[in-house]
């Protein structure tokens, strides 16, 4: 049975994949702790360990690139949001 609301979910994120409004997204990972995750894109940007450095290397990427870092708690829901679009556009 399909999950409309993931879905939806899929294809927002595919519409924004290589686009400048790919937005990093800080989640739980199986393998390492956590990974930075473009919209988009399933493999990981960056992994580590540290939720901390994982989280400050989100907000170093999307402040480079002018977009924004969303940050999801354990449960995978995002608890915090960091955004760079205003001042990329200055």
């Amino acid at each position: 049975m399909a999950n409309n609301s993931h879905d939806g979910r899929d294809q927002y994120f595919k519409e924004r994949a290589g686009t400048d409004d790919a937005r990093f997204h800080v989640v739980p990972h199986d393998e390492e702790g956590w990974a930075i995750k473009r919209e988009g894109e399933d493999e990981p940007e960056f992994t580590s360990g540290s939720r901390s450095e994982t989280i400050k290397e989100a907000k170093r990427m999307a402040e480079e690139t002018g977009t924004m870092a969303y940050i999801h708690d354990d449960d995978g829901k995002i608890e915090e949001q960091f955004n760079y679009q205003e001042e990329a556009n200055e």
